[in-house]
């Protein structure tokens, strides 16, 4: 972990982003008051075409590790993984109490049985809607409603005044999975007084309302019953419990079974149905038992929305799944979204169905997803429900908190503070104000170990990704001339069959190189190899304008 500050907390109450803030995901919040600190989700965010070896990323707890002993807990808002994806990978570091709804706690242990951490992580259930105290906190834990069961947003009361930290959420007044959001409560929070509320706005660019589960629904048992003889897959988040009730039911309408495809989807299956949920559904099929059944009689549920590598549906398209193929006549749903930054996987996912002669039919085509996350006029209510003294947009990026920062102003409230992750605010300040930075970075998950994004290793890694590696062997003899030619690798640079002149011009630029050095430069091998690197930089430089990752090898024999 990378060094950073102390962590004395200062006088009245703070807010830390450590992640989550400026970036839609891997979430880390800190809240400090009478010198302890407490820290509200612990996220994972997922590696792309840019992060090579990397799948999966997390914020740098550095800071607050440096003074773990004023940390009182984790407090977790519900069960998505951008928001409790690395408890398993960091608490062995942090090693403090988990507090989270039934579900996301029923959630986490199986995370933590699958990482060999079960029973080891003390992780406390809490009621929605019930008083709880970590350490010298004192909170209360209001329902919502989002893309997943049991949503939270965590009210925190402090002696400078009540911090309202919303997570994720969005007003559904038919979510069909667990209650709606509790607006009584939220007003009743607004008329006691609210000193600071930390909001999502990630769809604060969006009109009107989000929309509700219930209507996908309909449209869903609608939309499968268009096709009658072919078999029929919906793609969607595996997290969200009342999308797959759905599809359940659209497949019972529609006179078919519904099968499950993807790891994911059974793990969140099993937790849902221990925690009460999908109780009326019948047990979903597997893929083999599906694969047995006519077209028309099954409804697959895809992981793989996004295009995931390793996720069923693009292994679906591509044709490398194990069992379950779809082609002509077959017609798959998206009921997702499109995740910014996910365009290309997700297109070349799609185009590979439709060469195979599957219809897609996406939001474009009808109203088969809804968003989790609150529109402008969803947060406009809430601004009205609880009239917080000071707004701090979180959940988007710069463009995003600056248009809720607006929303907010007109709305009323007398202080908007747009941070980003690592800004220390007062929030009891008047006005609220950044009064100290603080470390934040990136790990990365590379095999079994985290390392810092930042780390040399990975910035090669990426290099090599986008300019090649060059490889030099210099074998020298007993006067300290070339005993042989420089053996030359251009790995993603240069082809050793149609680059044949290239590769013998810089093994001749790099002998001259090596030819010119006087005795005492031959006898070092420091010299040699900063001799050889500038004719190799040189040479991709003024050829390819690249700056390959080089390696000199120096041989004496």
């Amino acid at each position: 972990m990378t060094d950073s500050p102390g962590t004395d907390v200062p006088d009245g109450v703070v807010f830390v982003p450590l992640g989550g803030t400026g970036e839609i995901g891997m979430n880390l919040n800190l809240y400090g008051s009478q010198g302890r600190w407490l820290m509200v989700d612990l996220g994972i965010t997922f590696g792309d075409e840019t992060t090579p070896g990397i799948d999966v990323m997390m914020p740098d707890p550095a800071f607050i590790e440096d003074n773990l002993e004023a940390l009182d807990g984790i407090v977790l808002t519900h069960a998505h993984e951008d928001h409790l994806g690395a408890v398993t990978y960091l608490w062995p570091w942090l090693r403090k109490p988990v507090y989270a709804s039934p579900f996301a706690a029923a959630f986490l242990r199986v995370k933590l049985e699958e990482e060999g951490l079960a029973g080891e992580v003390p992780v406390h259930e809490v009621p929605i809607g019930a008083p709880f105290r970590v350490g010298s906190f004192n909170l209360e834990f209001i329902g919502t409603t989002h893309s997943i069961p049991e949503p939270n947003a965590v009210v925190i009361r402090t002696p400078a005044g009540i911090v309202l930290h919303t997570a994720d959420w969005k007003f559904d007044p038919h979510p069909l999975v667990g209650p709606a959001a509790d607006t009584e409560a939220l007003r009743r929070l607004g008329d006691e007084g609210v000193l600071a509320m930390i909001g999502d706005s990630t769809n604060i660019f969006t009109e009107g309302h989000s929309g509700s589960e219930a209507d996908v629904r309909k449209t869903l048992i609608e939309v499968v019953g268009r096709n009658t003889t072919g078999q029929v897959a919906v793609a969607c988040f595996a997290s969200n419990v009342a999308r797959m009730e759905s599809v359940a039911i659209a497949a019972r309408e529609n006179g078919r079974r519904a099968a499950l495809v993807g790891r994911s989807l059974w793990r969140m299956n099993e937790t849902a149905r221990r925690c009460g949920y999908l109780a009326d559904i019948p047990a979903f099929l597997g893929e083999d038992e599906a694969a047995a059944l006519p077209a028309d009689k099954v409804l697959y549920v895809c992981t793989g929305s996004q295009g995931e590598p390793r996720a069923a549906l693009p292994r679906i398209a591509s044709g490398s799944h194990r069992t379950v193929g779809l082609g002509e006549g077959d017609t798959v749903i998206f009921s997702s979204r499109v995740i910014p930054g996910n365009e290309r996987a997700i297109f070349t996912m799609q185009n590979r169905l439709a060469e195979k002669g599957v219809e897609i039919i996406t939001s474009r085509d009808a109203p088969v997803h809804v968003s989790g996350h609150p529109a402008r006029e969803e947060v406009e209510e809430m601004y009205r429900l609880v009239r917080p003294r000071v707004a701090v947009p979180v959940h988007g990026e710069a463009m995003h908190l600056r248009e809720h920062a607006r929303v907010a102003r007109a709305c009323g409230t007398r202080h908007v503070a747009i941070i980003q992750n690592g800004d220390m605010l007062r929030l009891d300040a008047e006005p609220p104000r950044v009064i100290d930075e603080v470390h934040t970075g990136l790990l990365a998950l590379d095999g079994d170990r985290l390392v810092p994004m930042s780390s040399q290793m990975l910035r090669d890694r990426r290099r090599m990704m986008i300019n090649g590696v060059a490889t030099v062997t210099l074998v020298l003899n007993g006067k300290g001339g070339l005993a042989a030619e420089p053996m030359v690798s251009a790995r993603g640079l240069l082809d050793p069959e149609e680059d044949g002149d290239d590769l013998n011009a810089l093994i001749g630029q790099i002998r001259a190189a090596v030819d010119r050095l006087d005795r005492r430069a031959l006898d070092d091998d420091g010299q040699v190899v900063d001799s050889a690197r500038r004719v190799v930089s040189r040479f991709f430089r003024d050829s390819q304008s690249r700056r390959p990752v080089t390696d000199i090898h120096v041989v004496r024999i």
